[in-house]
């Protein structure tokens, strides 16, 4: 592969990632606009059963933002593990794979409640009690999978994040910022066993990673590092 290949190639990874990036984000935000609140109701089941088709859509919006997340790690290793292959599988195996299954559960568990809430309108009043318990299962399954999420995530960013400060792949401001970011994100679930609801420490990391994503689009990957990676793969 010639210079003008391989720089062509890098260009349409950057851009690849970055619009991974943004199509996870329009794809979570849209979820949680469909759908709203409907699980925080009293009676959920009920409204469930009224809203099908918006809990299916959040359903799919949410398979929509889990797969284009994950990807992101995938389309970086062959870049980052020039730098630290450990650490860039690491990164797949965090904010891919795991992060993908989280994902998964959390939509198969959606589905479940909605099958659950037409149950519970066929059953009538005498059976609701079982319903509504084994929908405060399936709650209880989803917020512990939103817990793991909540580690897996930053944990997955900080490998990230620090692979592309090493390699100066991007501003160090901005990958600095993210690895900033990612441990106030991560700070979220331990200062819940604590009781303490911060989850506005979840917004600089939101935030940077749509100002990443925008960066790679329009500027891409720091060519001079990305020759230093080059050489340092050479001589490796």
């Amino acid at each position: 592969m010639t210079t003008k290949e391989k720089t062509n190639s890098n260009k349409k990874t950057a851009r690849s990632v970055g619009v991974l990036f943004i199509i996870g984000t329009v794809a979570g935000i849209l979820s949680v606009a469909v759908s709203g609140s409907i699980l925080n109701s009293p009676d959920y089941l009920m409204i469930l059963s009224e809203n099908e088709n918006q809990v299916i859509i959040e359903a799919f919006l949410i398979l929509i933002m889990g797969f284009s997340l994950a990807m992101v790690p995938v389309v970086l290793f062959p870049i980052l593990k020039k730098q630290n292959e450990a650490l860039a599988l690491g990164a797949v195996v965090f904010r891919g794979a795991l992060e993908a299954v989280c994902y998964i559960t959390m939509v198969v568990i959606t589905l479940s409640l909605v099958k659950l809430s037409q149950e519970y309108i066929h059953a009538g009043a005498p059976d609701a009690s079982y319903f509504q318990t084994l929908g405060t299962l399936l709650q209880g399954t989803s917020h512990w999978t939103e817990q793991i999420l909540d580690i897996v995530f930053p944990l997955g960013g900080l490998m990230i994040y620090y692979l592309f400060y090493q390699a100066k792949l991007i501003p160090r401001w901005l990958s600095g910022w993210g690895l900033i970011g990612a441990v106030l994100y991560l700070a979220v679930p331990i200062l819940g066993v604590l009781g303490l609801e911060l989850e506005v420490l979840e917004l600089p990391l939101a935030l940077q990673e749509i100002v990443f994503a925008v960066w790679l689009i329009v500027k891409g990957f720091n060519p001079s590092a990305i020759a230093s990676l080059s050489a340092k793969t050479a001589i490796n």
